[in-house]
């Protein structure tokens, strides 16, 4: 996964829109990714060949054109980063549905995984307060929906039951 810090943002699209291609019809074509991104026929052909060189894609020209196991797991990393940032955007600060998707594409590309993984955090504390929830009220701020204070969304948080995994 180190080699996705090497990636483009341009590299990184062109990635998740070969994921997303590949999930609806098992691979895709050069004219799937042109008009998912909205680019030039011409400027597909470079970016897959430039990818198919790094070994991210299966890519021969006039050819279907899938992720390797490696350009896989790089691009489901560039998905999940895109949505949980998607999903903060929506769910936290209340941004509307195509806004946040842009926002989290621009995005996607240069917030760090900590730092993602923090706003993933933050937001499934957002969503589990038991107190009925936090909501973004007209640029004041945050505030628990029926008025707790911060002790209180402290002291109902710990006595809030954690989500046991199955192991």
């Amino acid at each position: 996964m180190g080699r996705q810090n090497k990636l483009t943002a341009s590299q990184e699209d062109y990635l998740e829109a070969i994921y997303h291609i590949s999930a609806e019809k098992m691979a895709a074509r050069a004219k799937d990714i042109s008009r998912r991104l909205d680019v030039r026929a011409s400027s597909v052909t470079g970016a897959l060949r430039t990818l198919g060189k790094t070994g991210l894609i299966n890519y021969a020209p006039y050819d279907l054109i899938t992720l390797t196991d490696e350009g896989r797991v790089v691009a489901e990393e560039i998905v999940r980063r895109h949505q949980a940032l998607e999903h903060f955007l929506v769910n936290v600060l209340g941004v509307e549905a195509k806004e946040a998707d842009e926002a989290a594409c621009r995005m996607e590309h240069s917030v760090p995984k900590a730092i993602v993984n923090r706003l993933i955090k933050y937001a499934e504390y957002v969503e589990k307060c038991p107190k009925g929830g936090i909501t973004w009220n007209s640029g004041f701020g945050y505030y628990c929906k029926h008025g707790c204070t911060e002790e209180d969304c402290r002291h109902c948080v710990s006595d809030f039951p954690e989500e046991k995994s199955d192991t």
